[in-house]
């Protein structure tokens, strides 16, 4: 005699996909901290691209390695040419936010060289919409 009963339990794995949602919580940048209010669909997208363009990988473990950008090391070498970073810069974000499922392309880059920082302007296609993003890039991105 068995001092527990033997029960029999169904198998409670659920074999349906699941879905996975782009609501994370906003971020206030100005304030640098979380808020209390969920975001979702092109406005989470459009967090995410901000991050993604303003850390630079490898530097945060909270981060995981996919997250963020190496733009800082080709944009502070003084040994390369504009010409150079300017062809770089593209690929270079590109990789930092195709890693995102919710990103299909990016797409349209305007580059133009001002004082000591590039002026970039891309579209982002997203599979909730179209995301026209402006940036500063310089050597402390």
């Amino acid at each position: 005699m068995a001092l527990t009963p033997e029960i029999a339990f169904d198998d409670l794995e659920d074999s349906s996909e699941a879905i996975e949602t782009s609501q994370t919580y906003r971020i206030d940048f100005e304030k640098n901290r979380i808020t209390n209010e969920l975001i979702s669909g092109l406005e989470a997208i459009r967090q995410f691209v901000y991050i993604a363009l303003h850390t630079e990988r490898y530097s945060y473990s909270v981060f995981s390695h996919d997250i963020g950008n190496e733009l800082q090391e080709v944009l502070s070498d003084n040994e390369t040419t504009d010409a150079y970073k300017k062809m770089e810069i593209p690929r270079l974000i590109e990789e930092a936010l195709l890693y995102d499922d919710r990103i299909s392309a990016v797409t349209d880059f305007e580059i133009e060289k001002q004082d000591d920082a590039f002026h970039v302007s891309f579209t982002v296609e997203t599979d909730e919409g179209m995301l026209e993003i402006e940036e500063v890039m310089g050597e402390d991105v």
